[in-house]
């Protein structure tokens, strides 16, 4: 037997051997939200102007390497034992110790202004797509971003739960309505638990909502309301809308009661 029939024969013999191997092996999900930005994608090379922001620097020091693999934020083998399996103050590097700089408890990341009870469109990149559930949670109000994040901070369910969303242009759109009593600074929560994979992929986005208008406290109202002395006429100013008038003609009958009393004094003494 040649040389060359022998390779091919080897080849022959262990093609089934590899092919069941191949198919043995789960495929690498890879991925990781662009859009609001995740901390792993603002602070990865390809992060741009993000990259160079304190909260990133940070975090890479922290680290001790670059986020160069930003899509591959992942644990095996999870099935939805997500607050089991990833420990409280470690949920943005899911555990795993070459993302640890994401955990870093700052006031200062990257974020993404959002409007509270709109509608979010995540874009949510995939560099190799699988088939999967999307879960997405917001930190509960009050969360204190000078904090490690917690599970405690985030609700037991999430907001959103998208399942196989579609791929479009490489990224998957997850459409769903913001809750509505937010305000500050807060944390978008992505799990992403892959079916066609044991692997789940874990995500934190910075996001930021407007403040609302501050409201009277209860001195301020005290301050404020007028109590039912300061309410009479004598409190009234020219300018304090219909009730001046009122007070205008008062005074002015008041006037004229007083200068005829006065007058009749006058005829009597006389």
């Amino acid at each position: 037997m040649t040389r060359t029939r022998a390779r091919r024969a080897i080849v022959a013999a262990a093609a089934p051997v590899l092919l069941a191997l191949w198919s043995a092996t789960p495929a690498a999900a890879h991925g990781a939200p662009t859009d609001p930005v995740s901390r792993v994608m603002a602070c990865s090379p390809e992060g741009g102007s993000a990259t160079r922001s304190a909260a990133c620097r940070a975090a890479v020091a922290a680290n001790g390497t670059p986020f160069t693999a930003w899509d591959n934020l992942r644990i095996a083998n999870v099935n939805g034992r997500d607050r089991r399996i990833v420990p409280d103050g470690e949920l943005c590097s899911g555990g795993l110790p070459e993302y640890r700089g994401l955990d870093l408890a700052r006031t200062d990341w990257p974020s993404t202004r959002l409007n509270p009870g709109a509608t979010l469109t995540m874009r949510y990149v995939s560099t190799i797509p699988h088939t999967g559930t999307f879960r997405l949670y917001l930190t509960e109000p009050g969360y204190d971003p000078t904090r490690p994040l917690t599970w405690s901070d985030l609700p037991e369910r999430p907001f959103a739960e998208v399942r196989d969303p579609a791929l479009t242009d490489g990224a998957y759109r997850i459409r769903a309505t913001l809750p509505a009593d937010r305000t500050g600074r807060h944390v978008l929560y992505t799990v992403w638990q892959n079916s066609s994979t044991p692997d789940t992929y874990y995500s934190c986005s910075d996001v930021e909502f407007p403040a609302k208008e501050n409201s009277p406290t209860p001195v301020e109202r005290r301050r404020t309301t007028p109590s039912p002395a300061d309410a009479t006429p004598v409190a009234s100013t020219a300018d304090s809308g219909p009730s001046a008038p009122m007070f205008a003609g008062g005074a002015a009958a008041v006037l004229v009661l007083t200068g005829g009393a006065a007058l009749a004094v006058r005829l009597r003494r006389r």
